[in-house]
């Protein structure tokens, strides 16, 4: 199957409605409907045959039509769309149907413990009920999907909605678990058979979407299983789409993380935000104009397409307050698509993912996004790579903190080093996969960890950062290692004690002693730059921008500032992105640029059915930054380079394989054309 293209301008257009409402559709008027979407410059939306309620917005004989709905409501919607050059794909809920849950009580997922699995813990709490693939439900499902892609042969492709298997012990679980072998009472055993359950689980849909075309295109909504690990499900995607919407729960981070690896990857990808304020089903919320334009020019500067998620009414008709507000952000995305098609990443750093290596866990996606808060904040482009990438095209390659490699993988590292790349290492990444002995060549005496917490460093001189010549606190143990050869990057000291109730001192932690441990900070020689604490852990948990410094100065000493890929003045808020249009011979260097605030409060929900809240980051205000300048290091002469979409040239200056330019204004997003 040839690789599917990807609109720019989508809308996840969700249709989660209570049976309990009636007229459902009543408000649908083909013409209003096709002047929303073309007012805010839609080119595709994905509309719903089947919601997590259960019910459908078309006749089915599989399904259960909703029933407030007496039209085929799906059908209109399509042909509507399709009449203005409006793609659709269509949408069923897969991982969570109430409808089906409480008809087969059965076909439910359980946990470990023997209860139901759901998004409430409670049956008389709202919330959607949680299926299980392993069960007849999964023959229920692939029944409708069929029914679906004859219906609507028409469509643009088929999103399946919240995949995901849970480690479940219900009956027709806990009997193939045992058939094949495995230990239902063991947590890993329980997690190596629900992952076999979903590629089950993503074949046979596959297979019931393509029972009519064979060219249908396939999206399943799979959170982590769209990131590093999990390669080998990618032939069940057409296509990505990165659900990550920044005010409902996902961060500013998550984005550009997500992206780094899918962009290295076969398929083409979209970038998912919402209009809403907070997150889904919030009807009569609307995010700031100014921070969907934000995220949907950062979508771009990733190297993927915009989605943007809304609610639709039960009465049918889009809200014009929210297609107005989508429609800035897709006016401006429309111009910028020529120099954001067909694009491919030409970072020379990347990092070699805790998740891809070692498995999803909490603690290994807070190492990657600790990485990575400090690669954009130092406007370091960057990839995202599983274990068994090409390390080829980079120069630099980052394990972090728990990151162990084993035997395969400890080869094609060192490989990579013997052909002249630079690794850097960090925490217990110092360490072979089975055993806490030293897996690279340092000049270094590795101890045990220093449980000695928490620990502080002094920093030697040339990493320290500015204005700190004293010890800074490092609130996780490090690695006891004694610098024999290379350059040290510090000393160690530890605290008179760690705090208990028998020995505290002050309100937080114990005060380090005047004399060094005797340990080091980590040490640097000329292919490896290791830090003995787990110093992207403890950037992503405390933020400390001293910390930042020091980790900013000893990658510059490390790489060469003069060889880093980009230099630039702009504030730490800003990022950047070189990408190439290899066709039109032209690289595209994106800038942007908006601070987020901190606003809201945390609080227990007002009633029972209503969302607790929290601390959300907002952007409202796009203020320009003046007078920017940049050194970007290409590989190929730079010929012209000007401001894009506005065909604007610029002076710059091109030497030694560097172009250098300023940005007088900087607001939001600037694309600048570095022709060769």
């Amino acid at each position: 199957m040839s690789r599917h293209e990807l609109r720019f301008r989508q809308i996840h257009l969700d249709f989660h409605t209570s049976p309990m409402i009636p007229g459902i559709g009543k408000a649908f008027d083909k013409k209003l409907w096709q002047e929303r979407l073309q007012m805010a410059h839609v080119d595709s939306i994905t509309c719903f045959s089947c919601c997590h309620h259960g019910y459908s917005y078309h006749p089915t004989e599989v399904g259960e039509i909703h029933p407030g709905l007496d039209f085929d409501l799906l059908r209109a919607q399509i042909d509507a769309c399709h009449e203005i050059n409006v793609k659709v794909p269509i949408y069923i809920t897969a991982g969570v149907n109430n409808r089906v849950a409480e008809q087969e009580p059965g076909w439910r997922e359980l946990n470990f413990e023997g209860r139901y699995v759901g998004w409430q813990p409670s049956p008389v709490l709202p919330g959607f009920k949680s299926l299980c693939f392993n069960s007849p439900y999964m023959d229920y499902l692939c029944r409708y999907i069929e029914e679906a892609a004859r219906l609507f042969p028409d469509a643009d492709g088929m999103f399946f909605d919240i995949i995901g298997q849970n480690q479940c012990c219900c009956p027709w679980c806990m009997r193939d678990m045992k058939k094949a072998g495995f230990d239902p009472t063991s947590e890993s055993d329980r997690k190596i058979f629900s992952d076999q359950i979903i590629e089950k689980y993503m074949k046979r849909s596959t297979e019931a979407a393509r029972s009519v075309r064979a060219d249908m295109p396939v999206l399943h909504n799979a959170g982590h299983y769209l990131g590093p690990g999990f390669k080998h499900l990618s032939k069940y995607f057409s296509h990505l789409e990165l659900e990550s919407l920044p005010t409902g729960g996902w961060g500013y981070d998550h984005y550009p993380l997500m992206a780094a690896y899918c962009r290295t990857q076969e398929l083409d990808f979209l970038g998912m935000t919402g209009k809403f304020h907070s997150t889904w089903g919030e009807f009569g919320g609307f995010k700031s104009a100014n921070a969907l334009r934000y995220e949907c020019c950062a979508m771009l500067a990733q190297g993927s397409k915009c989605s943007v998620g809304d609610q639709l009414h039960p009465a049918g008709m889009p809200d014009e307050s929210t297609y107005r507000l989508i429609g800035e952000a897709y006016a401006d995305v429309e111009k910028k698509e020529p120099w954001c098609s067909h694009v491919s990443s030409v970072a020379e750093v990347a990092i070699l993912s805790n998740e891809g290596v070692n498995g999803w866990t909490d603690e290994n996606g807070h190492v990657e996004i600790g990485i990575s808060r400090f690669l954009l904040e130092s406007h370091i482009p960057f990839d995202r790579l599983d274990s068994w990438a090409e390390f080829d095209n980079y120069k630099v390659l980052i394990l972090g903190d728990n990151l162990r490699c084993d035997g395969k993988l400890l080869e094609r590292v060192k490989k990579f080093i013997a052909n002249g790349g630079k690794v850097i290492l960090s925490g217990t990444s110092i360490f072979k996969k089975e055993c806490d002995e030293a897996a690279f060549d340092l000049p270094v005496d590795v101890g045990e960890l220093n449980m000695q917490i928490p620990n502080f460093i002094k920093v030697a001189e040339g990493f320290a950062p500015e204005g700190v010549n004293t010890p800074f606190v490092m609130y996780r143990p490090s690695v006891n290692i004694k610098v024999k050869g290379g350059k040290s990057l510090g000393e160690l000291y530890e605290p008179y004690f760690t705090r208990t109730y028998e020995h505290f001192c002050s309100h937080q932690h114990t005060p380090n002693k005047t004399e060094t441990s005797g340990y080091a900070a980590g040490v640097m020689t000329e292919d490896i730059l290791y830090f003995a604490h787990p110093v992207f852990t403890l950037y992503a948990y405390y933020g400390n921008v001293v910390l930042k410094q020091f980790l900013l100065n000893a990658v510059n000493a490390f790489v060469g500032k003069e060889k880093l890929q980009v230099v630039t003045d702009l504030p730490s808020q800003g990022r950047v992105s070189l990408l190439e249009q290899k066709e039109e011979k032209r690289y595209i260097f994106h800038a942007l640029y908006a601070v987020t605030s901190l606003r809201g409060m945390a609080s227990a929900p007002f009633m029972s059915g209503m969302r607790a809240t929290s601390p959300v980051e907002v952007i409202e205000d796009l203020t320009p930054v003046c007078n920017v300048n940049f050194e970007v290091k290409v590989d190929k002469k730079v010929v012209k380079a000007k401001l894009v979409p506005e065909n604007v040239e610029i002076p710059f200056v091109y030497e030694n394989g560097k172009v250098k330019f300023s940005l007088e204004k900087l607001q939001c997003h600037q694309m600048v054309e570095l022709e060769y």
